[in-house]
């Protein structure tokens, strides 16, 4: 199925992360930090299985990233980055079963003029969990339906003790795992968590160096881009409307690039939903009841298309994107709203979803969260670049669709200023 492999295509994103431009590291740069965790799997739904403590092992390996000729480590503080190996016990085997994750994840200083024992880590990969909802055998979990799913964790440290070639760190955190709106029910399991981990390997003292020789001076550059891509997704569009279909996708979107790390722009994008079109084609029963003047003209009516802002940190080949934008049309979503929210018994509907205030916001808001692959570094500000990437589209937080896309990119009016810092 298509869904899988934007789990590969994050796998290997990953291991890009973990080794970016490896050549221009500094070889004492590496580390390894194994980290135990506990906190408490939350209620996915009225009935939800009980749990114990959730537990948690991650064994993380990653680099410092204190070498001199990548813009975006100096931007940034030279965060550390790497990925993620973990297994998660939810606290209830049975039911709700076992995750196994691989995640590449970036971690950056807080505060770094009063202290350096404060960071921030942000991940983003996938998990197999190998316990699922069942009509039969597991009616009452409804956080996941797939084997495969997405995987978020964010999480604070703090550096309790230093020591020579160690760190031991209390961490405070959140976890997320979801499908991506590709089967339903999807309620996703959410979790808080406290952590106890170790950093294995310091910087060394030249790396030290390079990272005070970069502060002393610093390249500042402004550039405009321009960027066009094109996806598919597949998302199901109710539990008993609940096979996967294909979502199509076009955007494009300008803006600028600010010290070859912070990408800020605006667009527009175009979907075509084939759930939409379908539904419609076959005279479903809230289109015959409401809506009949769609089967006129079916594709019209299976379309969106919308504005959106979009920020992206570049990291070498890698990038992170959010996008936060407003539909302008997307007439079928209040049948799709009216039969993904409502409750059904002996498979039909017993009520549907209410078009109500919280309908209204849903239906307006338009996000994007994902990672991309870019061809060329983007350190080196190539003029022509092309990326591929993998995405999850919501209605604001709630998942739309899982997608891949294809795009290319194009940079003008290159700016260099030298900017000393003392």
């Amino acid at each position: 199925m298509l869904y899988k492999e934007y789990y590969l295509l994050i796998f290997f994103i990953g291991i890009t992360l973990s080794a970016q431009d490896a050549e221009n590291k500094n070889k004492n740069s590496f580390f390894v930090v194994p980290e135990i965790s506990i906190g408490k799997t939350m209620e996915a739904n009225t009935g939800f299985p009980e749990t114990d403590l959730q537990k948690s092992f991650f064994v993380s390996f990653g680099n410092y990233n204190s070498f001199t000729d990548q813009e975006w480590a100096s931007e940034l503080g030279h965060p550390k980055t790497g990925i993620s190996f973990g297994v998660t016990d939810f606290g209830n085997i049975d039911k709700i079963g076992i995750a196994y994750t691989l995640m590449p994840f970036i971690e950056i200083g807080l505060f770094r003029k009063h202290t350096k024992r404060w960071n921030v880590s942000i991940g983003m990969g996938t998990s197999y969990i190998n316990r699922q909802y069942d009509a039969e055998t597991n009616p009452f979990n409804l956080a996941v339906t797939t084997e495969i799913n997405w995987s978020f964790r964010s999480f604070l440290y703090y550096d309790i003790f230093k020591r020579k070639q160690t760190d031991w760190r209390l961490g405070f955190g959140y976890a997320h795992f979801s499908n991506g709106h590709t089967r339903l029910p999807n309620q996703g399991l959410n979790s808080f968590l406290v952590n106890v981990s170790t950093i294995i390997g310091k910087e060394s003292e030249r790396a030290r160096n390079d990272k005070n020789f970069q502060k002393k001076e610093k390249n500042r550059s402004s550039e405009n881009y321009f960027s066009f891509r094109s996806g598919i997704g597949q998302n199901v569009l109710s539990r008993i409307f609940n096979d996967q279909k294909e979502v199509y996708s076009l955007a494009f979107s300008g803006g600028k690039v600010i010290n070859k790390t912070f990408k800020f722009g605006a667009g527009a994008y175009y979907r075509f939903y084939e759930h939409y079109y379908d539904h419609i084609k076959e005279n479903g029963q809230l289109v015959s009841e409401q809506v009949p003047e769609y089967r006129e003209n079916p594709y019209r009516y299976a379309t969106n298309f919308g504005f959106f802002g979009s920020t992206e940190l570049l990291i070498g080949h890698v990038g992170v994107e959010f996008d936060l934008g407003i539909n302008i049309y997307k007439p079928f979503y209040k049948i799709d709203w009216q039969l993904s929210q409502g409750y059904f018994y002996n498979g039909e509907y017993a009520k549907l979803g209410e078009l109500d205030w919280y309908y209204e916001v849903k239906r307006t808001v338009s996000s994007r969260l994902g990672i991309k692959y870019y061809l060329f570094n983007t350190y080196r500000s190539p003029r022509n670049n092309l990326f591929i990437g993998a995405n999850i589209n919501a209605n604001l937080g709630q998942a739309d669709f899982s997608e891949v896309s294809l795009g290319y990119a194009y940079r003008f009016n290159i700016k260099d200023k030298k900017e000393r810092i003392n």
